[in-house]
């Protein structure tokens, strides 16, 4: 007992100071549960001023790249990134994501910087608990941003909406089917789009339907224009990502309770072993009744 509190003292003291090196063993120890993580989570001295922005798009919008444009920006204003990067933990995705990481390859050496990739582990949205709880250990060094990208749109996405305090669309001129996505859940947790790569043909047009879009629903949201790769717009999204964030009192509570479920949500199912699952689903199948509902009432009780 006494050892763990040592250790659990320990990493709270060099987290606090900004330790990278302790920073990371925090994240090792909270993202495989090994003890004393559940200590220091209860411990950790999370300010809630540190803005954590969540980008997300669809494949092939440019993510990775904003977010290395926006990290060099924050950066040479004499500011600290923590950038969490949110990993399919499909193995037939190592290609791209090894790409995106060759991208951020200039920041990986900055004593300003600290990049951090974590598995979805099958979260539908991209945003497992342990993300959650990762991100509130970065909350608890001295950053000044904290920045989550995550893999693809869709209306699970609204996953995110208990991790950001401002959740970022990255969009390209040619993404006029992910309206559709964006109608159908991101709207409602959006609080800014990205129309990147706005130097090609049909972008100034998008970007203009994209506002009235936004705003005929007489939800104030900003729409900005980039060309990350060359630096463009990032200055104007960037002192938008950085500025105050004023959640109003309904929204404060629905983002938490949205933190707490998907907590609970975890530890209540950490006890189901999967495999036994399966294992139990097939023996049961060798029966001609077989009824799942009936075999759930038994399954649990067992």
């Amino acid at each position: 007992m006494a050892t763990g509190m040592a250790v659990t003292d320990k990493l709270l003291q060099g987290i606090k100071a900004g330790d990278f090196i302790s920073v990371a063993r925090a994240l090792t120890l909270v993202e495989n549960e090994i003890a004393p993580s559940a200590d220091l989570l209860r411990s950790l001295p999370i300010n809630g001023n540190i803005p954590v922005v969540g980008i997300t798009g669809p494949p092939g919008a440019g993510k990775s790249t904003l977010v290395n444009a926006i990290t060099t920006y924050v950066i040479e204003k004499g500011k600290k990134v923590a950038i969490l990067a949110v990993d399919p933990t499909s193995p037939f995705n190592f290609g791209s994501l090894l790409g995106d990481r060759i991208r951020m390859s200039q920041q990986f050496n900055s004593p300003h910087v600290f990049i951090r990739s974590v598995a979805t582990r099958g979260a539908l949205g991209g945003i497992s608990t342990k993300t959650i709880e990762m991100v509130d250990v970065l909350r608890s060094a001295n950053f000044d941003l904290i920045m989550v990208e995550t893999v693809g749109v869709g209306q699970s996405e609204l996953e995110i909406a208990g991790l950001a305090d401002r959740t970022v669309v990255v969009l390209v001129p040619e993404s006029g089917d992910e309206i559709q996505h964006i109608k159908s859940g991101l709207m409602e947790i959006a609080q800014g789009f990205v129309v990147n790569k706005a130097d090609r043909e049909g972008a100034d047009t998008f970007a203009n339907n994209l506002f009235k879009m936004v705003h005929q629903q007489n939800i104030q949201v900003p729409v900005f224009k980039t060309v990350a790769d060359k630096g463009t717009g990032v200055d104007v999204l960037c002192d938008w990502l950085l500025s105050p964030i004023k959640l109003d009192n309904q929204l404060k509570p629905f983002l938490i309770a949205e933190k707490a479920y998907k907590i609970l949500q975890y530890n209540r199912m950490r006890d189901i072993d999967k495999v036994k699952l399966r294992e139990d689903i097939k023996f049961a199948l060798r029966n001609s009744d077989f009824n799942v509902y009936r075999f759930l009432d038994h399954w649990k009780t067992s």
